[in-house]
This record gives structure tokens, sequence and C-alpha cells, in this order.
């Protein structure tokens, strides 16, 4: 629930970002047009002072035009390839993007207009190079947020939970759509049985068992690099009494290489694995699950604030250069 309020949320707020967006280059233009002097077309500076023979000049409207909406921008940009629009509809979160260029281009274009007129166009470029860099800047975080953190908190919620799984009498083949299992009390991971494969990394597993004489083994902890030949499994809560549940291993690009390990356990220890289900062992998965989920919007409002931050003080920089012309 606490999800969906979330992205509901998330989705207003984007919309009426889009909507409020839409006119950005036209504000940056309107903006000039409020400034311009006779004889002038689009310029972004009216004089305010005279001081020691320099004129000082400076419009107020157009440092937070270049601050708001660059801002905006990235933060559309950013949510959007960060969360659940971007895992659900992505067609629908690169055209969001698109979009988001459309502004830049249209400032550029007005820019040069400008130019050509003889107007000064150095606001417009500026916001056009913002504008830019801010749909950039959301789109490569966004990526890198959405993989490292969202999507595998996501993959996860999609999947059911099952609780008081026996390893002993359940199968594989009936969980297949298993994201997290709690196992039955008693149950134990066998890590004297543990396999490492090595192909660069060591993909280690071990069997999650019930009884010490069962041969058919369809669940399997697994991590990597955490162990050292037959027998020595340090993965995960392995050292944990309390720990009996798994969170489902979902990277299609590791799971030949944890099954070549299962296989080679399969050889070595006279036991099956018809169906094998990799998970990470641990003690409260939905703990986890939130820290995935936690990271990825800590690191969206680290970034939310620390754009703006740098976006104000770009454009204090930009006017100050202005001024001294």
């Amino acid at each position: 629930q606490d999800s969906a309020v979330r992205a509901a949320g998330l989705q207003s707020f984007l919309s009426s970002i889009l909507y409020f967006g839409a006119s950005v280059p036209f504000g940056f233009q309107a903006a000039a047009k409020m400034q311009e002097g006779p004889g002038t077309d689009g310029a972004f500076f009216s004089e305010v002072a005279k001081r020691k023979g320099h004129r000082m000049r400076f419009n107020l409207t157009s440092a937070v035009l270049n601050v708001l909406f660059p801002w905006l921008t990235f933060v559309a940009v950013f949510a959007t390839m960060s969360f659940s629009i971007f895992y659900r509809w992505p067609g629908l979160a690169f055209l969001v993007v698109f979009l988001a260029l459309v502004a830049p281009m249209i400032c550029g274009a007005f820019a040069i207009r400008n130019e050509r007129r003889g107007a000064a166009p150095d606001w417009l470029k500026f916001s056009a190079i913002a504008l830019l860099v801010s749909v950039l800047a959301g789109l490569v975080l966004g990526l890198g947020n959405h993989s490292t953190n969202m999507k595998p908190f996501y993959d996860i919620d999609t999947l059911n939970e099952y609780e008081g799984v026996d390893p002993s009498k359940a199968k594989g083949q009936a969980l297949m759509d298993a994201g997290r299992i709690t196992f039955a009390p008693g149950s134990y991971l066998a890590t004297n049985m543990s396999m490492g494969f090595k192909n660069l990394d060591v993909y280690c597993v071990a069997p999650v068992m019930k009884t010490r004489d069962q041969k058919v083994v369809d669940f399997w902890a697994v991590g990597m690099n955490c162990c050292q030949g037959v027998g020595a499994f340090r993965c995960g809560d392995y050292a944990n009494g309390k720990a009996r549940s798994g969170l489902r291993l979902l990277k299609e690009d590791q799971r030949p290489f944890f099954r070549l390990a299962a296989q080679q356990a399969e050889a070595a220890f006279g036991i099956v694995a018809p169906h094998p289900l990799f998970f990470y062992w641990m003690q409260d998965p939905e703990n986890e699950m939130s820290g995935f989920r936690n990271n990825g919007w800590n690191n969206f409002w680290m970034w939310t604030w620390a754009v703006l931050v740098i976006q104000v003080i770009a454009v204090a920089a930009f006017s100050a250069l202005q001024m001294r012309k």
C-alpha cells in the first residue's frame, strides 16, 4: 500500500510538472519580451543601477526561470526513469524524455533567431544548455537508480511470498513464482555440502534441507565469492541460527553459473536438483527489500536537492558574468 500511494503521488506530481513544463521555452521568451527595451529584441537584462561607471543589469525573472525550469525538468526525468513508470511502461518513460528534449531545442532556436536579429542571446543559450544537461543528467542518474535499487525491489515485489515451506517435500517446479520464502522450522543450510564454481568470480551454492537423508534438493542458498572449496560456505546469514528465509535470485546472467555449481554438488554428494531455485539466505527478506526501496528514494531526494543547489550556483555565476559586461 505504501508503494502504491507513493507511485500514485509521484505520477500526479510528474503530470503537474509536464503540464507546467510545456511552457518552458515560451516562459523564457516572455521574460525576454518583458525586459526588452526600445529597439531591442529578446534582451534578458535591464538596467537597474550604475556604479563606478559600469552598467549593472539584472533580470530576476530570467534568473528564477533558469533555476526553476531546468530543476523541474531534471526531477521529472529522474523520477520517471527511477520508479514504476519506467518499470511498467518503458516506452512511456522514454516518451517523457523525448518530450523533455523539446524545451532545450526550442530555447536554442530562439537564441539563434535573436542572435541573427542582433539581440543578446546569452540567457537563451544558457537556458538551452541547462535544460539539455538536466535531461541527460536525469536520464543517466535515473537509469542507475532504477537498476541498482528500484528494479530489484519491483522484481521481488511482483512475485509471490510463501511461508512454512518444507524443503524436503516442496518441489521447485510448484514454486516457480516465489520471490520470498520462509522455510518450515527445522530447515537448515547444509554448508557441509556446499560447492563453488569458478568463472572469474566464484559462484557459491549450499542446499537448504530439512532431513539429513534428503536426496532431492530444489532450494539452494547462493552467494558470490564467499566460499572456498567444498563445505566452506560463508554467504548471507549463514552463521545466523534464526535465519531460515530466502530472497530469490533474479539475475539471469548469474543463474547458469549457480546451476553449474549445483550440478557439481549433485555429483559430489549423491543428491538431485530437478528444478533448482536459488535464494539469498537471510533472516528477514522484508528488511532487505525495504533497504532497496529506501535506498532508491533516498538517492532520489539527495540528487533532487543537490541539483537545485548546483542550478542556483550556476545561475548566480552566470548572472555575475553578465553584469560585468
